[in-house]
């Protein structure tokens, strides 16, 4: 192997291969200023620039290399190849950039807006689904307060169709007025018209006025139990007058009333006056 000598011809061979082995100072200058950020105050360091680095430093070193290189006509192909195929970020626009870095904060705020829209739908539905038991329960309610005033309405109405009606009145049964009574019987009809009290009054005056017999005339016109003058004063307690005693008894019971007051006052009266 030939040893390497630093002066003399060996020393500018080197020299000529580090020149045909890297692009020169100036080189490295002109792409140390293309990727300098413009009004950034700072250089840019992306993997292109640090390939060229290094493709320099490897080439200072083997230097040997390059002047073989140089004798073949081909200096520094790897090194500017290597440079060449590399990515830079910087050649990515900036605008670009933003939206490449922005992005998954997009996807965060996308995540949460959906979160958020689907929180609310629970939310929305959960009031929904209260609200609808609240009215259920108000619905219900209304329902049994209108049925309970309908029927306090319907209890009132019948108790007034109930105040208002006309009672029921029993249709007497005619009784067959015989053609004859006794005087036990119109006696006994006396005591249940009359009453017990003013019996025995009534019938002190009928005992002297036509004992008993309720088809008494007088000369006069008076007629009846009673002598009622004339006897067609009768009909107004009943048609039935000239044949029963108990209409008889009853105009004679209301005349005395009327008149006297009383069985006994007109009895009294009679018993001054011998007349009623």
């Amino acid at each position: 192997m030939t040893a390497l000598h630093l002066g003399g011809p060996m020393h500018s061979n080197r020299s000529a291969g580090l020149a045909a082995g890297r692009p020169g100072t100036a080189a490295t200058a002109r792409v140390a200023r293309r990727h300098r950020s413009p009004g950034s105050g700072a250089t840019r360091i992306s993997v292109r620039g640090l390939a060229v680095a290094s493709a320099t430093a490897v080439t200072a070193v083997g230097a040997v290399s390059g002047v073989a290189s140089s004798s073949t006509g081909e200096p520094g192909i790897g090194a500017g190849a290597t440079a060449n195929d590399a990515t830079l970020l910087a050649d990515v626009p900036a605008g670009q950039q933003a939206r490449i870095q922005s992005a998954p904060l997009t996807q965060q705020a996308d995540a949460q807006a959906i979160a958020a829209d689907t929180t609310a739908k629970k939310v929305a539905e959960e009031s929904a689904r209260r609200q609808a038991a609240v009215d259920a329960v108000a619905k219900r309610h209304a329902a049994q307060k209108a049925e309970a005033e309908a029927r306090e309405r319907r209890v009132a109405h019948e108790a007034a169709v109930r105040s208002t009606a006309r009672p029921s009145v029993p249709v007497p049964v005619p009784v067959p007025v015989p053609s004859s009574y006794t005087v036990a019987q119109i006696q006994a009809m006396a005591r249940q018209i009359v009453g017990a009290g003013q019996f025995q009054c009534f019938s002190n005056i009928v005992a002297h006025e036509s004992t008993w017999n309720y088809r008494a005339l007088n000369p006069s016109g008076a007629y009846g139990l009673v002598q009622a003058y004339p006897g067609s004063k009768m009909a107004s307690a009943g048609a039935d007058w000239r044949t029963n005693p108990a209409t008889q008894i009853k105009w004679g019971l209301n005349y005395m009333n009327q008149r006297y007051g009383s069985p006994c006052a007109a009895w009294s009266y009679w018993q001054a006056h011998h007349s009623y």
